[in-house]
């Protein structure tokens, strides 16, 4: 079962999820941070300064308005749908950026596919005949 097993986990293919599974996790940090450092603050600054993460609606009664979300949580039950945004847009940008990469790898393969073949050098005694060709049509005809 042990042998089994190892067949199992060091087949390519798994050792290639494993991989994928972890860069996509790191981009997936990286694409959050993008959003929630750089993108949501700007859209913030074109829409008046608004935080979208701090967007709620709040379904008890215990809950005061004007807390920040995370406080708001704290209180009692709240629809966090700026956060639903923040996470939707970072959603998008991760899709996007994957489209970009599957696009110019799929380019990249379609290119190798295209690449002409090498010409195969021709036999000596093809060679030969078409020189013989060449002489005889060149001699002039009586």
């Amino acid at each position: 079962m042990v042998e089994e097993f190892k067949k199992f986990a060091l087949r390519g293919n798994v050792v290639d999820l494993a991989v994928g599974v972890i860069i996509g996790a790191a981009f997936g940090a990286i694409v959050t941070s993008a959003v929630q450092d750089l993108f949501m603050p700007v859209i913030g600054a074109i829409t008046g300064g608004l935080d979208f993460s701090n967007y709620y609606i709040p379904l008890s009664g215990k809950v005061q308005t004007g807390l920040s979300y995370a406080e708001a949580k704290k209180q009692g039950a709240v629809l966090g749908y700026g956060q639903f945004i923040t996470v939707a847009l970072n959603f998008l940008i991760v899709a996007f950026v994957l489209f970009l990469v599957i696009r110019a790898m799929n380019r990249l393969q379609h290119a190798e596919e295209k690449k002409p073949e090498p010409v195969a050098e021709l036999p000596a005694d093809v060679k030969l005949l078409g020189e013989i060709r060449d002489i005889l049509a060149a001699k002039p005809k009586v």
